[in-house]
């Protein structure tokens, strides 16, 4: 497991403006030899991932050495393929998603990119995309490798995505694009997240433009556009069009499914996103895992060349989505952490022009539904 915090962020008695760079490294790197993941390292100071990370370019004695890099960010990736098997993360505040493979079929329109290789499946809002820096940090046990990465950062210094070496990747190629795309000179700073938009009530939406306009839905992805056009937020659309196209879940929906499509052996997506990036698992699942701890409960896939590490404790609510297409209805579940954010997404595996497996219908009828009373909104 490269990644899994998924924690509140904590704050530090000294305010994160008054700490030097010096003083990030030292403090960093205690909280690191502690156990801390980097992300719950850098809040234990009151910094975000990204602050910390910048504070450890340029000339230091510090183990944690940073190069920040230079785009275009389309280009480094595709250079990516050249070093063969890597593993791709992509993360948010409770889900955290690892593929391994080689980046290939990298392509961008503008601001929006793809990749599109065999395991490595994303999609690319590059307009996020703040600052680049090539990681290399050596391991706590000197018998192990240090781990090398390639880590990307919003303007808030939050996680967009990141690249680590794995032992088939072509360390020799990985420093080549690193060299490659140095710069030096670059200095990256990093600004507070704004608050969250208000949600307007339902009251003083069209409801039954709404419904009428999910119903003639040829696409999933006509879905955005629906949204955007009628003001409204995510779960704020399932409730207008609950019972009809959407059902409340329980939390335990996630566990269930994976289980269920881990004995059928169904093939499945799951949609992980950060602000930046959304990254696909399509294939089956085998090996389901549970992990409690004193702070956290998770649900984990540990499979070859899939992870997925899930707060479980952190659902608040589970919808069962059903969106009409030109190929049939498409059935999703989603879950949402207790801020109201998208944690993941998951689907049966399909291509366009083909209908929905009748196995990932099965799964999804015997899923278990909450009582909308009790959902919290």
């Amino acid at each position: 497991m490269t990644e899994k915090s998924a924690t509140s962020p904590s704050t530090s008695s000294v305010p994160s403006d008054a700490l030097s760079a010096a003083a990030i490294r030292e403090q960093f790197q205690a909280a690191r030899h502690s156990g801390k993941r980097a992300k719950d390292a850098a809040e234990s100071l009151g910094l975000s991932e990204g602050q910390a990370i910048a504070a450890h370019t340029g000339q230091h004695d510090f183990a944690l050495k940073v190069t920040p890099l230079k785009g275009s960010w389309v280009e480094l990736l595709q250079a990516l393929e050249l070093c063969g098997p890597v593993m791709a993360l992509t993360r948010n505040e409770s889900t955290v998603h690892e593929k391994t493979g080689v980046y290939q079929n990298i392509s961008a329109s503008g601001h929006m990119g793809l990749a599109l290789g065999e395991e490595i499946d994303l999609r690319l809002f590059f307009s996020r995309w703040h600052a680049g820096f090539a990681v290399f940090e050596p391991a706590n046990d000197p018998k192990n490798p240090a781990s090398q990465s390639l880590q990307f950062f919003d303007a808030h210094g939050v996680a967009i995505h990141k690249v680590f070496v794995r032992a088939e990747t072509d360390r020799t190629a990985f420093n080549d694009i690193v060299s490659q795309f140095t710069d030096l000179d670059k200095a990256t700073a990093f600004g507070k997240a704004p608050p969250k938009a208000d949600i307007k009530p339902d009251a003083e939406l069209d409801a039954a433009g709404f419904a009428e306009a999910w119903s003639k839905m040829t696409d999933t992805h006509q879905f955005f556009g629906l949204i955007s056009k009628f003001g409204a937020e995510r779960q704020q659309a399932f409730r207008l069009v609950e019972g009809r196209f959407t059902e409340r879940a329980k939390p335990e929906i996630v566990r269930a499914l994976l289980d269920e499509a881990a004995v059928d052996g169904t093939s499945i997506m799951v949609f992980v996103s950060s602000s930046g990036c959304i990254q696909i698992h399509s294939g089956p699942v085998k090996r389901i895992e549970p992990m409690v701890t004193p702070a956290a409960k998770w649900i984990n896939v540990l499979d070859a060349g899939f992870n997925l590490h899930l707060r479980e404790d952190m659902i608040q609510n589970a919808w069962l989505v059903r969106k009409p297409t030109e190929d049939g209805v498409v059935t999703s579940v989603e879950v949402f952490d207790t801020n109201g954010d998208l944690m993941a997404m998951f689907f049966g595996s399909r291509k366009p022009g083909i209908p929905e497996q009748q196995a990932w219908r099965d799964i999804a009828a015997r899923l278990p539904r909450l009582d909308k009373v009790a959902v919290a909104l």
